[in-house]
């Protein structure tokens, strides 16, 4: 079979499986690829192998049929709940496996699962055994596309044809429920963390950024959220030290996917660093203010739309590891980032949402 005959060969499909073990962004970004194959393959049973956390981001949009969380995170995951997920992939016999990240784990896992027709997207390492893992390879895309764009359109080689993006993400009514209690309609969203402390803005900017909101936009709050992490809660611990004043309120640490994507969705603007919460907010439709470092593959993951704007830190470092940044804990290029410039550029965002309303 060639690869533009994939789709065609395999569309009288049963069982497909995707497997993508991507955290929140991760998740985020397959969503439009994971429609159309949805859309593709309309009467199959479509599966879904990728992280807890990503489950929790593709059960919004109900667009699979079964979602196999697998964990991942050392000191959580097991090789006996491995081993348990595994045999009950090859216990649903696929016809189709797709995987559209490239890293090997998700190869081998893909290769695992048994599946009669394997599809996977070139742009990892290069192994001799990929030949053997997946017959039908897609070749990368142009990497300048948002990471969500790419997904999409590399599987167009294999025969499928593509409907505008979407991502259609339902916030459940129990989750918007405890939203409307907690955080005010119209706050302004502020993330202080990414997985990668590197990405992160100073603490004290943050601090410096909300005095200023609240000066310049004395009617809108904030609310803030973290993760449970010790590392996570500490940052927002050191910011609250440095601002006591009500119309700032601290989220519950460790809320679900679900509770973020509420809170989120009441609010008029997401101001963050380069993390998983800053593209759940485009999903969502929020607009949003990104810190990103201009280095690797960045614009790819940049928001996409008029409703985002991006305050972008040149960044001279080839690798987070081993640089001089790693050694001080703390991006330096971010940190030249003046909190009056994303103030200025929030002024301008939330001005034009009130002309729009």
């Amino acid at each position: 079979m060639e690869l533009a005959d994939f789709y065609n060969t395999t569309r009288d499909a049963r069982k497909v499986i995707v497997v993508d073990l991507g955290f929140l962004g991760d998740a985020v970004h397959l969503l439009p690829a994971l429609w159309e194959i949805r859309r593709h393959y309309a009467t199959a049973a479509l599966h879904v192998l990728t992280t807890p956390v990503a489950a929790e981001v593709l059960a919004l949009a109900g667009c699979a049929d079964r979602l196999w969380p697998l964990e991942l995170m050392p000191g959580r995951r097991s090789l006996g709940e491995h081993r348990r997920v595994l045999a009950g992939l090859r216990r649903e016999r696929f016809d189709v496996a797709i995987n559209l990240s490239a890293a090997d784990r998700s190869i081998i896992l893909t290769a695992l699962t048994g599946a009669r027709h394997r599809l996977a997207l070139l742009g990892g390492r290069r192994h001799f055994w990929n030949s053997w893992l997946v017959s039908h390879w897609l070749p990368k895309p142009d990497s300048e596309l948002p990471v969500f764009e790419q997904r999409r359109q590399a599987l167009t080689a294999a025969g499928f044809a593509l409907a505008p993006a979407r991502f259609d993400l339902r916030v459940p009514a129990a989750a918007m429920k405890w939203a409307e209690t907690t955080v005010p309609e119209g706050a302004i969203h502020l993330s202080l963390n990414s997985a990668n402390p590197l990405k992160e803005w100073p603490v004290g900017h943050y601090a410096q950024l909300a005095k200023r909101l609240l000066a310049d936009h004395p009617q809108t709050g904030s609310v803030l959220s973290a993760s449970g992490s010790a590392r996570e809660q500490a940052r927002l611990d050191a910011f609250f030290a440095a601002v006591n004043e009500a119309r700032v309120r601290r989220l519950p640490a460790g809320l679900t996917i679900a509770q973020l994507a509420a809170a989120l969705s009441r609010c008029r603007l997401h101001i963050g660093p380069d993390s998983g919460v800053i593209h759940l907010a485009m999903a969502l439709g929020v607009p949003t203010i990104s810190l990103f470092r201009q280095r690797g593959g960045y614009r790819a993951w940049l928001p996409l739309g008029e409703a985002h704007r991006h305050i972008l830190a040149p960044c001279d470092c080839e690798s987070d590891r081993g640089s001089r940044c790693e050694k001080l804990g703390q991006a330096q290029c971010l940190a030249g980032i003046a909190p009056e410039a994303v103030a200025s550029l929030a002024a301008q965002m939330l001005s034009s949402s009130v002309a729009q309303a």
